[in-house]
């Protein structure tokens, strides 16, 4: 036992020499390693961040919540029945129409975006170019499950007379206003028009984007008065009272808005539910195709890095040709001549795994801050790193060891 201490305590030590003595190619090699584990753990970690965010964003809007949205785009294939759409976009008549007509009991709320990247104002002080302004009614408040922590909800009258009056999230409020500073009654700057704060939102928590902490609401029609462009859509939201029967609700609520958009029996519904959850799941799903892209990415940097190490190694082996002849004529073995590569090639990839998965973690909780997503720790994928960089170093190393081990010895020792 402790000759074999003793023989890889100095296959280890001849290894670093080895390693030291050759800097500016292990240097580059253990990079395009690092860079290859980089892109696995890196991208997978932001994934895994991401998803965690739109599961709480998603979650915060409420399971029993479902939307009626825009299709976006209106396809007619010719030789069927449909005829042709009118509308791509929900129009305030339809949503205020819509409203009016659905008997269902739930809570009916008309919301549309004004702009997803805008900058609050109060004094001196401003907020980042990342706040969204939303309109809303005096419903959307009970729908999504955001509550009021201080002041109070949009009026009927709000709506009524397009007041300038906002609601601002936790986030917004903590930038613009002293730690002491009641925002309520306080006028802010949003867009060009002035608005006294009537309430702020309490903390719900990280979600993709901010969610509601990182959103300023204003009543809908001072939006479609000050905010308007051409096509405005809006989008409706409902929460039954019932939670159990979300799909009795959701079946009333198309039929009340085809006959809102005029459609016939024979015609497709040129719009889309969306369920809060299904939302999430879609999104989620689409992130696979981006965990394909990290790991093919990922899977051929790493090829390229095994055989740039196999070169190295190959080289390394022809200029030590007089020092493995040297071992070999005072007693060294083949196979410890094998193990000697194979220990070099691995260590250098495990160097390059450990760089890489710290990068990668570092990336990807980069992403997670940026988003508001929790901080990721990917035990999985680090020990995942390792490993790969272990097969890596073994399959890059195992044909300069065995070379190295298959040289004569006297012809080692007259090599030039």
């Amino acid at each position: 036992m402790k000759r074999i201490l003793t023989l890889y305590g100095e296959i280890f030590r001849i290894s670093i020499n080895s390693i030291l003595a050759t800097k500016l190619r292990s240097i580059l090699t253990i990079l395009i390693i690092s860079l290859g584990i980089m892109a696995l753990v890196g991208i997978l970690t932001a994934i895994e961040s991401i998803e965690g965010s739109l599961t709480n964003s998603f979650t915060s809007m409420g399971a029993n919540t479902f939307t009626i949205q825009s299709r976006g785009t209106n396809v007619n294939i010719a030789g069927n029945r449909y005829r042709k759409k009118n509308y791509s976009y929900i129009s305030l008549q339809q949503a205020r129409q819509f409203k009016e007509d659905y008997r269902f009991p739930a809570n009916v709320s008309i919301s549309v975006y004004a702009s997803g990247a805008s900058t609050i104002k109060y004094m001196s002080k401003k907020t980042n170019p990342n706040i969204t302004v939303r309109g809303v009614d005096e419903e959307f408040m009970k729908v999504p499950g955001v509550e009021i922590e201080r002041g109070r909800n949009f009026s009927s009258i709000d709506i009524l007379d397009s007041r300038h009056v906002a609601i601002v999230g936790q986030e917004v409020a903590n930038k613009l206003f002293m730690k002491n500073e009641d925002p309520i009654d306080k006028f802010i700057n949003v867009g060009s028009g002035k608005y006294r704060v009537i309430g702020v939102l309490k903390n719900k928590g990280s979600g993709f984007g901010g969610g509601p902490n990182r959103t300023v609401y204003l009543p809908y029609t001072n939006v479609a008065a000050f905010f308007s462009r051409p096509n405005m859509n809006y989008s409706i939201s409902i929460q039954p009272y019932d939670p159990k029967l979300l799909e009795a609700a959701v079946s009333e609520a198309e039929g009340t808005f085809r006959i809102v958009r005029n459609l016939s029996a024979t015609d497709e519904s040129d719009f889309n539910i969306e369920k809060s959850d299904n939302l999430a799941k879609l999104l989620i799903e689409n992130l696979k195709f981006v965990s394909l892209a990290a790991t093919v990415i990922g899977i051929i940097t790493l090829i390229g890095a095994a055989v740039g190490l196999m070169n190295i190694m190959l080289v390394a082996v022809a200029e030590r040709t007089r020092e493995i002849g040297t071992r070999k004529a005072i007693g060294a073995k083949s196979s410890e001549i094998k193990q000697q590569f194979l220990f070099e090639a691995i260590l250098i990839c495990q160097l390059g795994g450990l760089f890489g998965v710290f990068l990668g973690i570092l990336i990807g909780n980069l992403v997670s801050v940026l988003t508001n997503g929790p901080f990721i720790v990917p035990w999985g994928w680090i020990l995942g790193g390792l490993v790969i960089s272990f097969v890596v170093g073994l399959a890059s190393g195992y044909f300069p060891a065995v070379k190295a081990s298959k040289l004569d010895p006297i012809e080692a020792l007259r090599y030039e």
